[in-house]
């Protein structure tokens, strides 16, 4: 079974981050990005549905910008499908972890627990860390 991610936001967020990610991991065609209500006439509801349509064969892992938000709670109606996987809070750190871990043997699940912990530990106040540093050389 193939492994897709799917970003989805509002705005041009989605396909953002998708070029930044790109620059840095290189380009992967199993990795899209859905930047939500550009137009009008868009319709969220219709454009999920056709995504989950699209890899109802896959493990898809579809990561929304805001948990709480539209788009996330969209994709919410779909939480029970045996192979979907969602994860609210786009960031780079994480989106790099996943995508470095997308031919793991290790199972969708613990592919994303890995990399949220690892990005977790990427979101620094670099103010204070650097104080905390001199403060350690110091002794």
């Amino acid at each position: 079974m193939a492994r897709k991610i799917i970003l989805a936001s509002h705005g041009k967020f989605a396909s953002g981050i998708l070029s930044s990610l790109q620059l840095i991991c290189g380009g992967d065609t199993s990795i899209t990005a859905l930047d939500c209500y550009l137009e009008e006439t868009f319709d969220l509801t219709k454009e999920v549905q056709e995504i989950v349509k699209i890899h109802a064969a896959d493990d898809l892992i579809v990561v929304t910008d805001l948990f709480g938000g539209s788009v996330n709670n969209e994709f919410l109606h779909y939480i029970r499908y045996p192979n979907f996987y969602l994860v609210a809070g786009l960031n780079l750190p994480f989106l790099i972890g996943l995508t470095t871990r997308m031919t793991s043997l290790n199972t969708t699940a613990g592919i994303i627990q890995e990399a949220l912990e690892e990005a977790k530990e990427s979101i620094q106040f670099c103010n204070e860390a650097v104080k905390k540093e001199l403060a350690e050389e110091e002794f």
